[in-house]
């Protein structure tokens, strides 16, 4: 996490920060649970990574992303983005399989793409954004809507049927 742009001071970006910090502290923990524990072990640590991550991505694209996404010079990036979460929920879902051989990678895309996040675009929203921007994104996070993680696919909300 950066400390030196100040946008951690701007509460949505903060909560996103502070939401990476605890993803990759379980990401890190599942690594070693995967070494030393067993298969219930490693299914409560895919378990608990997932119970960090999905509520994290809905606010990010729900929110943040859907904010950004207005703004033509950041559309594409945050639509790899939002790719990048298409493609760790896969992963995750083998892992959570039992299929270990993706482990690693899923693990180094989550950190390259935590990187992206906290290092560009979440500096770069600090600076390109208005308060009216902010306000918008608050009320998307306020309302109760399906959750587009990727422009061609929309899904229900989180723990929806």
């Amino acid at each position: 996490m950066c400390s030196y742009c100040g946008c951690h001071d701007i509460t949505v970006i903060g909560r996103l920060m502070d939401e990476h910090e605890a993803i990759q502290n379980a990401a890190g923990e599942l690594r070693r649970t995967v070494v030393t524990g067993g298969p219930e072990d490693v299914a409560a640590g895919v378990a608990a990574l997932a119970g960090l991550l999905d509520p994290h991505v809905e606010v990010e694209e729900r929110g943040l992303f859907g904010g950004l996404r207005d703004d033509p010079e950041f559309a594409p990036h945050i639509d790899r983005l939002c790719g990048e979460h298409v493609t760790l929920e896969a992963a995750l879902d083998a892992v959570r399989g039992g299929d270990l051989t993706g482990l690693d990678a899923l693990l180094r895309l989550l950190d390259a793409h935590i990187e992206r996040e906290d290092n560009g675009v979440f500096p770069a929203a600090a600076t390109a954004l208005d308060g009216p921007s902010w306000d918008r994104i608050t009320d998307r996070l306020n309302e109760p809507a399906a959750v587009q993680h990727h422009p061609d696919r929309v899904t229900e909300p989180r723990g929806a049927p």
